[in-house]
């Protein structure tokens, strides 16, 4: 498959009242399918339930981007075609809440209790967690393919083996989704740019909070199109790995 001009480019999905802009270049990218893999971080409940902790400030935004089910049919892409998936999860155990400094969001999702865990070794209330999977995404995270990969502590892959674990798979190209776009996707993006590797955003399987001032979706996709190689939808990495 190789790369599309600009008159063939795909429509990329973008926030609220948001126009395409022809100035910004696109890549685009030409899938191997021997080198890619599906990278989806948090797909958990604090983030995707209506019963998340979060989700009264990224309920809406996941409902309009219909994100809940464009990761699933990422999931099932990925398997459909036998390209790899990996998850980049979110954990915080006793120690983490002894931190004596945070950001704002780090501080936030401390007070929330967000994704806690009794400790690295201990699944105790795990199950129908915050910081459990999706239940309908259980038999694809957990088919005993999918890599799941060290919790990341912060925001980006910098602090679990994220990048390792794609490195010896020869994987060096990233199809990207998964919550929240403009902390941890966003931050996955600019690392894995940062160590080498070719990255799609998948734009309608990602979403934000959006309060009052302030839409962290809006600002992530900016940043997506001035990044990523390029942004697609659910539909076309679909079509895209199912050409493969």
């Amino acid at each position: 498959m190789s790369e599309s001009t600009n008159a063939e480019q795909p429509t990329i999905v973008y926030g609220s009242g948001r126009k395409p802009d022809a100035a910004i270049p696109r890549p685009g990218l030409e899938l191997r399918k021997s080198n890619v893999a599906v990278v989806v971080t948090d797909p958990q409940n604090d983030f995707l339930s209506p019963q998340g902790v979060t989700w009264g400030v990224v309920g809406q935004n996941v409902t309009d981007n219909n994100t809940v089910e464009n990761i699933g049919r990422l999931f099932a892409a990925s398997k459909g075609n036998d390209v790899p998936l990996f998850i980049s999860p979110h954990y915080y155990y006793p120690q983490d809440h002894k931190w004596q400094f945070e950001g704002a969001l780090e501080r936030l999702m401390h007070d929330i209790q967000m994704f806690d865990r009794p400790n690295a070794l201990d699944l105790t209330n795990f199950d129908g967690s915050g910081a459990d999977w999706l239940e309908q995404y259980k038999p694809f995270i957990n088919d005993g393919e999918t890599v799941i990969t060290s919790p990341h502590k912060v925001f980006g892959p910098e602090s679990n083996d994220l990048v390792l674990q794609l490195r010896k798979r020869g994987i060096d190209q990233v199809i990207l989704a998964g919550m929240s776009a403009n902390l941890c996707v966003e931050s996955h993006l600019r690392e894995l740019l940062e160590q080498g590797f070719e990255v799609v955003v998948v734009g309608d399987a990602t979403a934000a909070a959006q309060v009052p001032g302030y839409d962290g979706y809006d600002a992530a996709m900016t940043n997506f199109r001035f990044l990523a190689s390029d942004v697609w939808s659910a539909s076309e990495v679909t079509e895209r790995l199912s050409a493969l």
